[in-house]
């Protein structure tokens, strides 16, 4: 898959690894990707759906986190909420959601698959063990739209590595350089700054 990576995101990373300001962080990009997610679906679509993509970006938030404690570089972290996120997607037929093209899914799943192994992680299920106890805001399904084949905002040829751009170069695999000092306070909800970060 092929994301973007710059101070906002490293910015995130450490508020959401900070005890208290991790809380803050949480809250807004939630409501971040709820956003950008429900700006590619259609407007009579978006009421029904929020609920739900905010309780499923709530749970992903776990996975990050659990991802960087796990030993990946932020970039990949990054990268398994947004693969789970397009599982959910499939499993909807929310298709011009998606980030990248249905007969993707099972190559994404495959370079991830030891660690959604070791947290119940399937296409089928993408949050496994990360499922809150209280469940997911359910929200109707549009199997059609997956059978029409269209994924406009769908981006091919990235399944076999991470590539991330941080805006001067679009590098294969890994993180760009992560900055010596990075202030918590760039992070999206800590200091109240609306400003936009990429989803992905």
């Amino acid at each position: 898959m092929k994301i973007s990576q710059n101070v906002r995101h490293w910015a995130a990373k450490k508020a959401l690894t900070t005890p208290v300001v991790g809380d803050y962080a949480n809250d807004k990009l939630v409501d971040l990707h709820t956003k950008i997610f429900l700006g590619k679906a259609d407007e009579s679509r978006r009421d029904e759906r929020e609920a739900h993509l905010d309780d499923f970006f709530d749970a992903t938030m776990d996975t990050y986190v659990a991802a960087l404690e796990a030993g990946f570089p932020e970039a990949e972290a990054r990268e398994i909420t947004h693969v789970q996120a397009n599982f959910d997607f499939f499993n909807h037929g929310w298709a011009e959601m998606m980030e990248i093209p249905a007969d993707e899914l099972g190559d994404h799943h495959r370079r991830y698959e030891a660690f959604f192994d070791e947290h119940d992680i399937t296409i089928d299920d993408p949050l496994g063990e990360f499922r809150p106890t209280d469940g997911v805001s359910e929200a109707p399904t549009t199997p059609d739209a997956l059978e029409d084949g269209e994924f406009e905002n769908a981006v091919a040829g990235f399944a076999d590595d991470v590539y991330v751009d941080d805006g001067d170069d679009l590098r294969k695999g890994g993180d760009a350089e992560e900055p010596e000092q990075v202030d918590v306070s760039a992070a999206p909800g800590v200091d109240d700054d609306e400003t936009d970060v990429t989803a992905d």
